[in-house]
C-alpha cells in the first residue's frame, strides 16, 4: 500500500507557509503532519498530492494500491486504525471532510478539488482536529506536543539528565534523546512534557516550562526563557524569551527579544532585540491579513504574534505589531513598526518598502543554506521564482 498525503482548501488558508511546502510538511507539535501519519500507519516514503509547482519538489508516489490521507488532519490512533482498515474503493468521511481514501486510481489535486472521486463512504464519528487556519499551527500545538511526546517516548529509554541541572516535576515527562546536551538548566514538566531531540543542546541558564520540543541539532542558547507550547525545528537556534512559538527547521532567533504565539518558517533569521507583540493594548480580538482572501480576517483569539514565511529576515531592533504576516524571502529593517502585511519578496522598512530583487534574494538564500552544507535545488528555486512572480501584484 502506497501512502500519499493530499492538500485541501487548508493549504490556501495556511499561507505564507504553504507557498514553499505542502500542508503535510507543516510541524504542529513534535512531528510534522506527514511524520505523524507515517508513524501511525507504519508506512514510509509517502508521496504528496499538491499544486503543480510544489509537486516538482514534493511529488506523488503511485502503485496499484494507493492510500490517500488528508494532510490537514491531526492524526491519532483512532483515526489511523480505521484508515488502515479501508478496502479498495472505500473512504473514511466525517460530515463534509474526506479523511482518507483507498483506491487503485492515481489521483491528482484536481480530483480532490473538483470532488469527482467515486467511493463508498465509511462514516467517522469520533472527534478530531485539523489545521484549518494559520493560527491553528500554534493554537493546536499544546495538545499536539503532548500527544506526540507519548507516541514517541512510549517504551523508549530516555538518556539521564545530568546532575548539574534542576528538574521540577516528573522525570517521566522529560525525554532526552541520544547525543543531546543539557547544561545547568531549569526544566519544569509540571505544565507539560519536554522532549530534547538527538544532538540538540540546552545551554547554561536556560529555563524551560513545558510542553516544549527542541529538534535535532537545535539549541536553546544561554539564558533562554521558553514557555510552552513551543516547538523548535531541527537545526534551529533560539535565545531570548519565547512563548507558544512554532519554528520550522534551519531558522535562528539567536539573541534577546520576545516572540509569542508565533510561527516562523525555515531559513529565517531574526536580528538581535527583535520584538513582536502578541496582544493588542485594548485586549481586542486579533485580525490578520489573509493572502488567500485578500482581506483582514478575525482569528478568534486575543493572542497572535508574528507569522513569517521561509527565507525571511529582519534587522536588529525590529518591532512587529500584533498579528503581523510576513511573506517569503523578505528583508525587513528600520526603527518603526512595518505594515501588518508584508508581501513576499519585499525589502525595506515602514516608509521605504520596495521589491526584493529575485537574484539577490536567491544569492542570500544560497549563502545561508551553504552554512549548513545545503544548496537549493533547481526545483526549489523554481518554487521561489513562482512566488516572486505572483507577489509583484502586491509590491
Amino acid at each position: 500500500m502506497q501512502l500519499n498525503i493530499f492538500d485541501t482548501i487548508s493549504a490556501k488558508r495556511l499561507l505564507p507557509f504553504t507557498h514553499t511546502r505542502p500542508v503535510a510538511d507543516i510541524r504542529c507539535g513534535i512531528l510534522t503532519q506527514r511524520e505523524r501519519w507515517e508513524k501511525l500507519l507504519n508506512l514510509s516514503q509517502s508521496g504528496t498530492i499538491t499544486g503543480k509547482v510544489l509537486s516538482k519538489v514534493f511529488p506523488p508516489i503511485y502503485n496499484s494500491d494507493n492510500l490517500y490521507v488528508n494532510a490537514a488532519i491531526l492524526a491519532n490512533e483512532a483515526i489511523a486504525e480505521q484508515v488502515a482498515a479501508l478496502q479498495n474503493g472505500e473512504a473514511l468521511v466525517a460530515a463534509e471532510v474526506l479523511i482518507a481514501l483507498r483506491t487503485s486510481e492515481q489521483l491528482t489535486l484536481s480530483d480532490f478539488n473538483n470532488k469527482t472521486i467515486s467511493y463508498q463512504a465509511i462514516p467517522y464519528e469520533a472527534n478530531f482536529r485539523m489545521l484549518q487556519n494559520v493560527w491553528d499551527i500554534f493554537g493546536l500545538a499544546d495538545d499536539a506536543i503532548r500527544y506526540d511526546f507519548n507516541l514517541l517516548s512510549s517504551n523508549v529509554q530516555s538518556e539521564a539528565l545530568p546532575a548539574h541541572n534542576t528538574l521540577i516535576g516528573s522525570a517521566e515527562d522529560l525525554f532526552i534523546a541520544k547525543g543531546a546536551q543539557i547544561t545547568a538548566a531549569i526544566l519544569n514538566t509540571t505544565t507539560g512534557p519536554i522532549f530534547i531531540d538527538e544532538d540538540a543542546e540546552v545551554m547554561e541558564g536556560a529555563m524551560l516550562r513545558g510542553p516544549i520540543y527542541l529538534g535535532k541539532h537545535g539549541a536553546f542558547k544561554m539564558g533562554t526563557k521558553v514557555y510552552g507550547a513551543t516547538s523548535i525545528g531541527h537545526h534551529s537556534k533560539v535565545g531570548g524569551e519565547l512563548s507558544n512559538v512554532i519554528m520550522f527547521d534551519y531558522s535562528n532567533k539567536g539573541h534577546d527579544g520576545y516572540l509569542g504565539n508565533a510561527v516562523i518558517g525555515s531559513w529565517c533569521n531574526l536580528g538581535a532585540d527583535t520584538n513582536a507583540s502578541n496582544l493588542k493594548n485594548n485586549y481586542d480580538e486579533v485580525s490578520i491579513w489573509s493572502e488567500y482572501e485578500n482581506r483582514m480576517v478575525k482569528t478568534g483569539t486575543q493572542f497572535c504574534g508574528l507569522l513569517m514565511g521561509d527565507h525571511s529576515k529582519c534587522g536588529i531592533n525590529t518591532m512587529f505589531n500584533t498579528g503581523t504576516v510576513v511573506g517569503v524571502s523578505c528583508n525587513i529593517y528600520g526603527g518603526d513598526f512595518p505594515d501588518k502585511y508584508i508581501p513576499s519578496f519585499s525589502w525595506g522598512g515602514k516608509n521605504d518598502m520596495t521589491s526584493y530583487q529575485f537574484d539577490k534574494a536567491i544569492d542570500t538564500a544560497r549563502r545561508m543554506m551553504a552554512r549548513r552544507g545545503i544548496q537549493p535545488t533547481a526545483e526549489e528555486i523554481e518554487v521561489l521564482a513562482n512566488i516572486c512572480e505572483k507577489s509583484q501584484r502586491f509590491n
